[in-house]
């Protein structure tokens, strides 16, 4: 399979084999092209050359539908529902089931939703709304439309990025019922781990090409990890020792009414803190109330002893604050912006003059930091939405690192991103901590939080339940302290 965009070789010469009861991972860095290639089973993309077979018969497909049709069903990493219609019109949407009068028969469409439901092992009401369903749940949905449709190969895009604990084992558990019905699963992701514990075989490409297919009982991780990369990647927390200065940022008895309660810390300069517990514990919602995006109702936040003003990013920016949110995508970029403009964008006011932006200044600018974060880039005047995810969450970071602040917090700094530039992100965190900046990290991987943090601060159900040195931190300490529940079953 072979696909350029422009100058943009995308894919070189790609092949993948799916085999019925298996699934099977695709792996790579961002930019390695396991993007388009699932755009391509998926009918969204026509290939430059290369044939897509399926039972061995080649097949065209010229739109999503036909894929579809031939039994290729793709659920990315962001489901797509219609929030105000019920579940299970979600799952039969487009091929609801029609009584003689032609009328939706509405009864045989939330008994069929069950029976489905019922065979990926899982509890859905097919009768409530689609708004306000978890992530978790949303993708069982969209599962449950692949099978709706009587797909035979379904590929998961980073289905597990958004998940907590719980419920990635209930998701592995759905695609071993998948495997057991004789479907064909590509599953890709950046977590290696979640990879050799779920898959049986893996693809693995390299800037467009294809490096290596075959069982992962004839790997190791760290093999894998040096496919991907395609050199030695060294430490993956590469942690420097630095000694705490000061106190920069001081959280004291911050609340907001029924989301968290009494939320009181300090991060020293140089320091890293990592802020750890359950997806739903809080933690992001802490960090945006410190930045004002959301207005604490009580309790109040300083940087180096002076107090910021609730509610106001632009004071918390002016204090010295910068937040690097936890859905970049949403929150982080303006998507159809250029790169230049994204990277810019927290540091305007300095570089207008009479209310004119200086078009010069700003390129200069993100021209500086694409060089100093390695940015991977076509033009400085193509929109951020066509960078890999690795490569926009650099923008972010650009974006607030060119105002210099004090205090950085970073919601999910390497969610969704590669092994590689994960590292890279990790190296860069180190760096600004040695440059005296005092870091609050927010994430859901424990082992960055124990390779990266000097100390663990967890939350469970909005309040701070536990604070650890980075010697004391361990990932069953913070487990107990996030869930409440001990390992034998009892209760912390």
């Amino acid at each position: 399979m072979t696909k350029s965009f422009g100058a943009v070789r995308a894919l070189r010469g790609v092949s993948l084999r799916l085999m019925g009861g298996e699934a099977h991972a695709l792996l790579g860095e961002n930019g390695a092209g396991k993007s388009t290639l699932i755009k391509v089973l998926a009918g969204a993309h026509r290939p430059d050359t290369g044939t897509v077979l399926v039972d061995g018969a080649p097949r065209k497909f010229s739109g999503p539908a036909e894929a579809k049709a031939a039994g290729i069903a793709v659920i990315y990493q962001e489901p797509t529902l219609f929030g105000d219609l019920s579940v299970a019109e979600n799952v039969f949407m487009g091929r609801q089931p029609l009584k003689r009068a032609r009328l939706i028969d509405t009864k045989a469409m939330r008994a069929a939703s069950a029976a489905l439901f019922a065979r990926l092992g899982v509890d859905l009401d097919p009768t409530r709304p689609a708004r306000g369903l978890s992530i978790a749940d949303q993708q069982l949905v969209e599962i449950a439309k692949a099978l709706c449709s009587d797909a035979r190969v379904i590929v998961m895009d980073e289905p597990t990025a958004a998940l907590s604990g719980p419920e990635v084992e209930r998701l592995f558990g759905v695609v071993g019922a998948l495997r057991e019905h004789g479907a064909a699963v590509l599953f890709v992701s950046h977590r290696i781990d979640e990879v050799f514990a779920l898959c049986q075989r893996a693809t693995v490409l390299r800037d467009g090409g294809f490096v290596w297919s075959g069982p992962l009982s004839e790997q190791t991780p760290d093999g894998v990890v040096r496919l991907m990369v395609g050199r030695e990647l060294g430490a993956l927390f590469p942690k420097q020792q630095v000694d705490a200065g000061e106190v920069v940022l001081s959280v004291r008895r911050l609340t907001r009414e029924g989301v968290f309660t009494d939320v009181s810390f300090e991060v020293r300069a140089g320091e890293i803190v990592g802020l750890a517990g359950l997806v739903g514990a809080g933690r992001s919602e802490v960090a945006r109330a410190i930045f004002g995006v959301d207005r604490a109702d009580a309790g109040e936040v300083r940087v180096r002893g002076q107090l910021v003003k609730r509610g106001s990013p632009t004071a918390a920016m002016d204090a010295g604050i910068g937040f690097v949110p936890e859905d970049r995508r949403q929150q982080g970029l303006v998507m159809d912006a250029s790169i230049e403009r994204n990277a810019a964008l927290a540091s305007l006011g300095r570089l207008s003059r009479m209310g004119f932006l200086r078009a010069k200044d700003e390129r200069a600018l993100a021209r500086d930091w694409a060089l100093k974060l390695q940015l991977k880039f076509a033009k400085l005047t193509d929109p951020v939405g066509v960078l890999s995810g690795g490569n926009q969450q650099k923008v972010v970071l650009a974006k607030w690192l060119s105002r210099r602040p004090r205090v950085i917090m970073v919601d999910e700094p390497t969610r969704g991103i590669d092994v590689g530039t994960k590292a890279e992100v990790h190296r860069l965190l180190s760096s600004l901590a040695a440059e005296g900046v005092a870091i609050l990290m927010i994430s859901s991987e424990l082992p960055e939080v124990l390779g990266m943090a000097d100390r663990v601060l967890v939350m469970r159900e909005g309040r701070l339940t536990a604070e650890f040195s980075r010697a004391e931190a361990t990932e069953e300490r913070i487990a107990i302290a996030a869930t409440g529940v001990r390992a034998e079953g009892g209760t912390a």
